[in-house]
């Protein structure tokens, strides 16, 4: 599908100049999660949509971050949503550009969050300024949420506001999550969850152990357990999103080396597919957990689930997905077929609380700019990404 003479009206509104200095302004907003130092990034994007005059409010969801929502008024009809989040990854080690510097070489954007995912905030607000002024059925809205990089307090607080889905007609026809994607259309991403597993033992002399409980000696039956389980789960790939998996990623305990250890706690990292319950892992895992008998070693065992993003999948015939894919093409998008995402995002979130169906696109890469360093986005892409959202929402909400 081509693009009609009323729809190249708006594209034409998009300005790359205006799009490269609002994607460095955001760059050079220092923070990073954790602690959380989302402030400066919701402060620039805040007054570059009012400077729009776009609809823009700030809701608290914990002392110093705000969720930010920046609205194009449209019709009564249920509206798009345009989801992302001001919060980056720590700035790490090995740069060779200046982080926070928003530098421009080569026609790449250089900072921490170009890719993950300042650039796509950028492009969706972009999108919003092209199509003021345009006759749509229903809104298009920006969500700007906070730490969607540790625990998701921010769009948990998010879909408290707008109510669960059935207890009200829907906000929104479609979410695009404008996370970076390669320009590619995704349709379904794995879910994440965070596991943390306190054993705890028994301290006494090292010359004498088996007057303690090693709580260290329990981590490990667990760790060992947990691999056991992420084998068998790569017996049952997803056909698209691939094997839930399994990852230890932390463990710690232990005071000293004459000392037997009386804690040990380690966190793990369990993806999710389209369909799991958070709280059936969990189960899961304490049923495995009570199968190691600890108990008999004088050992006990605490587990929790300090973090979990629900995984979402939206079918390849789906209205929204039709949309934002011939969009994304017209638009001078790269041609990639519907694909499926290991990694986890807020969209999880929309598909299951408010039953909403979702896609994620945006510019910038997860696989070779996010989290790491130098980490840039093209602006070639960010253009691309723009018009893409502006696309969407004219077939999606043009009357």
């Amino acid at each position: 599908m081509g693009i009609s003479s009323t729809e190249q009206v708006v594209l034409d509104r998009i300005d790359e100049q205006w799009l490269v200095e609002l994607t460095q302004s955001l760059l050079r907003a220092t923070g990073q999660n954790p602690p959380g130092d989302e402030a400066a990034t919701v402060a620039v994007l805040s007054a570059a949509a009012a400077g729009l005059g776009l609809e823009v409010a700030e809701t608290l969801v914990e002392p110093g971050r705000n969720n930010l929502s920046i609205t194009l008024p449209g019709g009564d009809a249920p509206g798009l949503l345009l989801l992302g989040h001001t919060d980056v990854v720590p700035v790490g080690d090995g740069w060779t550009t200046d982080p926070y510097g928003g530098e421009l070489l080569d026609g790449r954007i250089y900072g921490r969050g170009a890719s993950d995912m300042k650039g796509g905030l950028a492009a969706s607000l972009a999108a919003l300024a092209a199509l003021r002024g345009t006759n749509l059925t229903g809104p298009v809205e920006l969500a700007a949420l906070v730490d969607e990089e540790e625990t998701g307090k921010g769009i948990r607080a998010y879909v408290g506001s707008v109510g669960r889905a059935g207890d009200r007609a829907p906000r929104f026809r479609g979410c695009i999550t404008t996370e970076p994607t390669d320009l590619q259309t995704i349709i379904g991403a794995r879910g994440d969850s965070y596991l943390r597993v306190e054993i705890h033992g028994r301290a006494c002399h090292a010359g004498n152990p088996a007057d303690g409980a090693n709580a260290i000696y329990g981590a490990a039956a667990v760790v060992a357990e947990i691999e056991r389980l992420h084998a068998e789960l790569a017996l049952k790939p997803h056909p698209l999103l691939g094997p839930a998996t399994w990852s230890v990623g932390q463990i710690h305990g232990g005071t000293g080396g004459s000392i037997v250890p009386a804690e040990c706690v380690l966190v793990a990292d369990r993806r999710l597919l389209p369909g799991e319950s958070p709280e059936a892992v969990l189960d899961d895992l304490r049923a495995r957990v009570a199968g190691l008998h600890l108990e008999d070693r004088g050992l006990t065992v605490d587990l929790a689930m300090p973090m979990e993003m629900p995984a979402f999948e939206t079918s390849a015939d789906a209205e929204l997905v039709r949309a934002t894919d011939t969009a994304l093409a017209a638009a001078g998008g790269p041609g990639l077929p519907l694909g499926g995402w290991t990694a986890a995002c807020d969209g999880g979130y929309i598909a299951r609380d408010l039953a909403v169906p979702v896609v994620v696109l945006g510019p910038g890469s997860v696989t070779t700019q996010a989290h790491r360093a130098d980490e840039s986005v093209a602006v070639t892409e960010l253009l691309t990404a723009a018009r893409a959202y502006t696309l969407a929402a004219l077939r999606l909400l043009g009357r």
